[in-house]
């Protein structure tokens, strides 16, 4: 179920997300030459409604059509099922960002194309790793990297002042591509904000024009660990007030920000158990030291960071409603 090919295919670099079936039929992988040999590679549409990654890439393409790239891109544009229906992924699919290395989610055709793509790179030895995301929820731009290393970090301080640490959720391409080469994930705001489109372009363009990833000053990048993720049981309705749970959506222009506690995380409605799950990056409930149920809301019990809040029902279902973070103070 792998394209590979050594050539940008025709109408490739005008096409809308949605038509991307239609001409590569199926995940592809491109090697593209450039004058230093050794690639760069960018990983595009993992969830197919975040399309700000192929639409800078296709500009940067453009510009070097009557000239050689600065260095060889290994590109791969992945889960064009559902960016023909414009969804991260379809119901039927694993979540194309869960099924790379280390995952674990059970064996399938998709998890396997995953582990032959990073084969396959593993052996080209790549510059660095750069996949592009798009969030729900309002964000700032920043990048994630996954192993604390010096050049992650210069990575990362190159795209912004701010970037965040994991090691949970397993299984994504960053965190599988950081065994063998720097990884990054670029989170570029919404998929409909220009801006974030316009940062990935200059961004790849700057990498692409790097002769090594050292002797660069990372010592102003503010730099957030995800100590949880918070779910909700498929159990639990969500909506209004007469559903099980209400989100404060007040909370998606908070992302980043501290929140105090106290603070309203949603209302309910419901005498179920288990509304929420606040899960540990080692997978244990800790809810009952985050959140406080008092008068029919769900409360924050301490200070914490979000980031990724969102109120959209099907990628809450999909993904999760936020995670947690601490500043991380390094060095």
């Amino acid at each position: 179920m792998l394209n590979e090919m050594n050539h940008i295919p025709d109408a490739f670099l005008d096409a809308k997300a949605e038509d991307l079936h239609g001409i590569l039929q199926a995940p592809t992988l491109i090697h593209l030459e450039g004058l230093n040999p050794q690639p760069l590679f960018i990983c595009t549409l993992l969830h197919g409604d975040e399309t700000t990654g192929l639409y800078a890439i296709q500009r940067l393409l453009k510009k070097y059509q009557d000239k050689p790239l600065p260095r060889a891109i290994s590109l791969f544009i992945g889960n064009i099922a559902a960016a023909r229906e414009n969804q991260r992924r379809l119901d039927t699919q694993d979540d194309y960002n869960r099924i790379w290395p280390g995952s674990h989610h059970n064996d399938s055709s998709e998890k396997d194309m995953m582990q032959i793509v990073t084969n396959i790179m593993e052996k080209k030895k790549p510059f660095a790793s750069i996949d592009i995301h798009n969030n729900t929820g309002k964000n700032p731009h920043y990048g994630c990297i996954n192993i604390l290393n010096p050049h992650g970090l210069v990575l990362a301080s190159e795209f912004s002042d701010i970037a965040v640490y994991f090691t949970d959720p397993k299984g994504v391409q960053s965190s599988a591509f950081s065994d063998f080469c720097p990884s990054i994930v670029l989170e570029c705001g919404q998929a409909s904000d220009r801006s974030g489109e316009d940062h990935a372009l200059t961004y790849l363009e700057n990498i692409l024009q790097m002769d090594n990833l050292s002797s660069r000053d990372s010592n102003k990048l503010k730099l957030y660990h995800t100590i949880a993720r918070v779910l909700i049981p498929k159990t639990v309705s969500i909506g209004d007030s007469a559903s099980d749970i209400c989100l404060n959506t007040a909370l998606e222009d908070k992302n980043f920000h501290q929140i105090q506690p106290g603070t309203e995380f949603a209302s309910i409605n419901s005498s179920k158990e288990k509304l929420i799950i606040v899960s540990s990056e080692s997978h244990e409930d800790i809810t009952n030291e985050y959140m406080d149920i008092v008068d029919g809301k769900i409360l924050f019990k301490k200070p914490i960071t979000l980031s990724m809040f969102t109120s959209s029902e099907r990628a809450i279902r999909q993904d999760c409603v936020c995670y947690f973070m601490e500043e991380l103070r390094i060095g």
